[in-house]
């Protein structure tokens, strides 16, 4: 067995064997939609005619696939350094790449479980959400999504030393984000100031491009420049992890 199949089975038996953890990566967005669902069932942008939920399902199904890349990554590769099983691998034969590779299979499969599982309930009666006929575009934009936030992750990971701080962290980072990159509030009833604000914010172009896919809200070009855009994201986190990266915690 290669050093990246070891590693990709041993942290897939990791994941499954913290049932809390995978309930509420899999629960949460859930939830979100369900209380999304009811408050606003029925309601429609007046800006845009769009329903509520053709903007909340698609901002909080982003929001959760990074949100499970951003939490699971960080905290796996902070723990790993804390228990020297990081320094123990450096020893061996295993490269750099198993180990982010392993952690990058498994969150790609998380985050399909996550947008088979929430679609699925968002078609639901009561919900009555209708993918677009571009919903198969969904998938290289989720694979492109969460490519750059499992780099966010490495980032923050590695500055991080304790499960409080990673928590700290990303929290930090990702609560702000969903709000300001339209997650939970449709961008078009935000001032024009917010909305220019998020234009640097990575959740943005992820919320853009599964909307266009997955509602079609939007047009074929806003997939185009929300893939764009979590190329430039990946590039620009892939470039900090490299530099931030720790096998142990002095190097």
């Amino acid at each position: 067995m290669s050093a990246y199949s070891a590693l990709t089975a041993a942290g897939f038996r990791a994941q499954i064997r913290d049932l809390t953890t995978v309930f509420f990566t899999f629960a949460f967005p859930l939830i979100f939609l369900v209380v999304f669902g009811l408050i606003f069932r029925g309601q429609a942008v007046e800006e845009s005619g769009y329903s509520y939920l053709s903007y909340t399902a698609a901002g909080v199904l982003s929001w959760g696939v990074a949100n499970a890349a951003v939490f699971g990554t960080g905290f796996t590769l902070m723990q790993w350094r804390a228990d020297d099983i990081l320094r123990m691998i450096r020893m061996s034969p295993a490269p750099l790449s198993a180990v982010i590779g392993s952690r990058y299979v498994l969150a790609l499969g998380v985050g399909l479980v996550q947008s088979v599982l929430f679609v699925g309930v968002a078609m639901l009666p009561g919900f009555d959400l209708t993918p677009s006929s571009r919903w198969p575009l969904l998938i290289p934009v989720m694979i492109l999504g969460i490519t750059s936030f499992l780099l966010l992750g490495v980032v923050i990971g590695s500055i991080a030393d304790t499960p409080e701080s990673v928590a700290g962290i990303a929290n930090f980072l990702m609560l702000p984000m969903a709000f300001l990159s339209g997650s939970f509030f449709p961008l078009d009833a935000m001032p024009e100031w917010l909305q220019r604000i998020s234009l640097v914010l990575p959740l943005r172009y992820l919320n853009d491009a599964v909307s266009a896919a997955l509602t079609g809200r939007g047009e074929l070009s806003d997939i185009g420049m929300g893939c764009l855009g979590l190329v430039v994201f990946a590039v620009v986190f892939g470039a900090l992890a490299a530099r931030t990266f720790r096998w142990t915690k002095k190097s």
